[in-house]
């Protein structure tokens, strides 16, 4: 069975356990310092030995669909009536649609609202048991492309363009349909205040309309073509064992104080943050290859936030309290900076350890081809990545390759950008 932590850690939740956001595993250190760390190291060593085919335990691999909007769908406990609706069905007073009336009551307009109206229509065809979730992919907005001499059909939720041959049975399936979606969380309780997410949905006890074409997002042929060489075994390895070996060097009671600093950067500070920092350079595509160049530049990178709230402050005693407070934090951040060092190595080799396991799982063809759109025409990219679950106890984390997918979230022409 893996060693995880809690299934709360692994997902940004709101109060009620609510699914809103997976994290990337080599930042649960920055999320739960050490023990987000050891969880971290133990996640891959077990997706490793899943792929190298020694695994016993039972891991779920699957697609992370790059779809939008989030939607959610099923029945409303109180009344026992259908509803589509956005995250806000969790709200105290949740915004729940049961008639399109009430989708235009809510102010929805133009694309928005259409997708939701033909949710409402051919989800309520499907008989959901509790409440869904999934990533729209398309309803009306399917173009025909010709790309690299082969006619497509595509559709672009967000910032991957996904690409179907015209003529395969998944195109049929497409042309025939009204709607798709990408199911991946599935919501119980009695009301839907008290509803807990696990990942993973059933989707094999649903109805099938040829008008919705829906996938629950599983990973195909994990223990096939997708199991590592040897060689690709032994390259893991020795990625986890630098993280393993760098892990130990952490100080753990400096990394909860550096933590403690990065939790107070808020309002305008919070881009101070290490993360906003990381973020910086992904969208420059920058790879953090010098850790202590890293950690150097960080200080820099705070200093300059504060140097940035100081100038939009209007009288002097305000700027000089903020300037006051920007040197007392840049002589704390200096006491981190070889602490923090250890920490952004962990991190590349945990990154390394994690791309290793990617590159074998992006070598199996999956349902579409995939592209972004560029001022010069369609590039080949990889799927967002893949969300590894744990069966037994429910825990999650995503692997993507920030260096590509979120590079391409930052700079490619988007859905709405067209």
């Amino acid at each position: 069975m893996l060693t995880l932590i809690n299934f709360s850690k692994y997902i940004t939740e709101d109060k009620g356990g609510k699914n809103l956001h997976l994290e990337h595993i080599e930042d649960e250190i920055l999320n739960f310092g050490v023990s987000g760390g050891r969880a971290a190291i133990n996640f891959v060593r077990s997706l490793r030995d899943m792929l190298a085919g020694a695994s016993r335990s039972s891991v779920n691999m699957t697609v992370k669909w790059d779809g939008a909007p989030a939607i959610f769908a099923g029945i409303d406990p109180e009344d026992g009536k259908f509803f589509v609706a956005k995250k806000s069905v969790f709200n105290a007073t949740p915004k729940l649609y049961k008639t399109a009336k009430e989708i235009d009551d809510d102010g929805l307009s133009g694309s928005l609202n259409s997708k939701f109206k033909v949710a409402l229509a051919e989800f309520s065809k499907l008989g959901i048991k509790g409440v869904l979730q999934g990533d729209l992919m398309w309803t009306d907005d399917i173009e025909t492309d010709t790309i690299d001499g082969v006619r497509y059909y595509t559709f672009q939720p967000n910032t991957i363009v996904y690409a179907v041959p015209v003529d395969s049975d998944f195109g049929k399936q497409i042309n025939a349909s009204k709607i798709g979606i990408v199911w991946h969380t599935t919501y119980k309780g009695s009301a839907l205040q008290d509803m807990k997410a696990s990942f993973g949905v059933d989707i094999k006890g649903l109805s099938n309309p040829t008008s919705v074409w829906m996938d629950d997002a599983t990973y195909k042929d994990v223990a096939g073509k997708a199991t590592m060489t040897e060689k690709e075994t032994e390259a893991v390895t020795k990625s986890l064992s630098g993280a393993g070996k760098t892990f130990q060097k952490i100080n753990s009671g400096m990394l909860t104080k550096f933590l403690n600093i990065q939790n107070n950067f808020t309002g305008n500070l919070a881009g101070a943050s290490l993360k906003t920092y990381y973020n910086s350079k992904v969208r420059q595509g920058k790879p953090i290859n010098n850790p202590k160049a890293h950690a150097k530049g960080y200080e820099k990178w705070v200093s300059d936030t504060y140097d940035k709230r100081i100038k939009s402050l209007k009288t002097e005693k305000s700027q000089q309290k903020v300037e006051n407070e920007k040197k007392e934090m840049l002589r704390e951040l200096k006491k981190h900076t070889k602490n923090l060092e250890q920490v952004i190595l962990f991190q590349n080799y945990l990154i390394e350890a994690k791309m290793g396991i990617v590159k074998k799982l992006n070598s199996v063809k999956q349902l579409t081809d995939t592209f972004i759109r560029t001022a010069n025409g369609f590039k080949v990219v990889n799927p967002e990545g893949f969300v590894a679950i744990d069966r037994v106890s429910g825990n999650a984390v995503k692997l993507v390759d920030r260096m590509e997918f979120s590079f391409n979230n930052f700079t490619a022409i988007k859905a709405w950008d067209r």
